[in-house]
């Protein structure tokens, strides 16, 4: 490490002993199960709108065992209030495949947990950093808005190679959990201060508007349905803003995906 990245490090670890937001429910937790149901509500959305929602989630499914027994529409009605439903199904597929297959065990390994439905090259990493305490590399927005910050601020387009690179040098290798803790409160707070820098790394896409947009209708679709069973036409009626044929689109594509059944001529959470 060079002098820069030592000062870099001490920094970033005194900010956050304290700045930090130690007080986070999940900071509390080792458990693989717990940081995966933190991660998945956390993406896309804020930390403001998860921890209420994360609370529920683990008083009502406190193990991947009691998660395993439920229905999807069950996790579907709690999961309300975070968008992005898919997360809610790829959860549930995870917690019934460890259960049925591994005795309710996380794998340990970054290449197993790969094999996990919903979980990407980041979660993977996320659990082995959080859970196990493992100095794997890895990146997200918060991530990038420190190091960009830090290290690239005149440079006009980064790439991830390269923060991935200052990532591994600066990385302390006895305590990578709070390392990316503390990383990640400070890119929230250095977001808050300077905006989103992140915008400067090459491939940089922006995060598609919700306002009439497939994923729109798709959660009206199920937030309809969360306490009700209802016939296609009263459907149409209930989502009367939307066009009806994106509404038949998205329909088709919730049966297809398991998150929408039909029984007995009307549609309803499974």
């Amino acid at each position: 490490m060079t002098k820069a990245e030592q000062t870099f490090q001490r920094f970033v670890l005194d900010w956050y002993h304290k700045s930090g937001r130690h007080d986070l429910p999940w900071r509390q937790d080792y458990d693989p199960y717990k940081i995966l149901v933190s991660e998945l509500m956390l993406q896309q959305t804020q930390v403001a709108r998860v921890i209420p929602k994360y609370n529920e989630f683990i008083a009502t499914y406190p193990t991947v065992q009691k998660l395993a027994q439920a229905s999807l529409g069950e996790v579907l009605r709690l999961w309300q209030g975070l968008g992005y439903n898919r997360r809610a199904k790829f959860l549930l597929a995870c917690a019934q495949i460890l259960v049925a297959e591994n005795q309710g065990q996380f794998p340990d390994q970054y290449e197993d947990l790969l094999q996990l439905p919903g979980i990407g090259p980041y979660t993977a990493a996320a659990i082995c950093v959080f859970a196990y305490n493992q100095p794997l590399t890895l990146i997200e927005t918060n991530v990038r808005q420190v190091y960009i910050h830090y290290f690239f601020a005149n440079q006009a387009l980064v790439t991830d190679n390269e923060i991935l690179e200052r990532v591994k040098r600066t990385l302390p290798i006895t305590d990578a959990r709070t390392w990316y803790a503390a990383i990640m409160d400070y890119g929230t707070q250095l977001k808050q201060q300077h905006g989103n820098n992140t915008k400067k790394v090459k491939g940089y896409t922006k995060q598609s508007k919700f306002k009439g947009s497939n994923r729109e209708v798709r959660s009206a679709v199920i937030r309809v349905l969360i306490d009700t069973c209802l016939t296609e036409r009263q459907l149409y009626e209930a989502l009367n803003q939307y066009d009806q044929s994106k509404i038949q689109t998205q329909l088709a594509a919730l049966l297809q995906d398991r998150m929408v059944i039909i029984n007995k001529g009307k549609y309803q959470l499974p």
